[in-house]
């Protein structure tokens, strides 16, 4: 099991950064962070910066943009595999109904930072069928 240290995962999307400007990228895995990478440049001065990137403490009050490019990772990566079995039909709905994947994407995350929290602050495993549930719901509300 690929467990990254907060180093690893910032040294990751700062290198994704730098290599896609110098010219493509062959790696499906870093070709997918660069597509989320792309979709917030707000994040680019960061990212181009990966020694102080390295050292910058992020909070709740400014945002993580690795914790946001992460988590948009993970959602692909779920969908793709199609687990929790489930995800990938969740999001295509909720996709079908807001304006393109990058918002539904921001509205599972929030499914996905919920469903995380619970299971930290109960001590069991995440619950996937309540995470693809609040998924669901989200895509029938209107």
């Amino acid at each position: 099991m690929f467990s990254p240290s907060q180093q690893d995962v910032r040294r990751f999307f700062c290198q994704v950064y730098a290599k896609q400007l110098q010219g493509p990228l062959v790696d499906p895995l870093e070709t997918l962070a660069a597509e989320w990478i792309n979709r917030h440049p707000e994040y680019h001065a960061v990212l181009a910066n990966e020694e102080d990137a390295l050292q910058r403490d992020f909070d709740d009050t400014t945002g993580n943009p690795f914790l946001h490019l992460s988590m948009h990772l993970s959602i692909s990566e779920q969908c793709s595999i199609d687990q929790p079995r489930g995800i990938r039909q969740a999001v295509e709905l909720l996709a079908a109904k807001r304006p393109d994947l990058h918002s539904a994407h921001h509205e599972v995350m929030e499914c996905l930072g919920t469903m995380l929290w619970e299971s930290q602050r109960s001590g069991q495993p995440p619950d996937g069928q309540t995470y693809i549930d609040a998924v669901q719901r989200r895509a029938t509300q209107d």
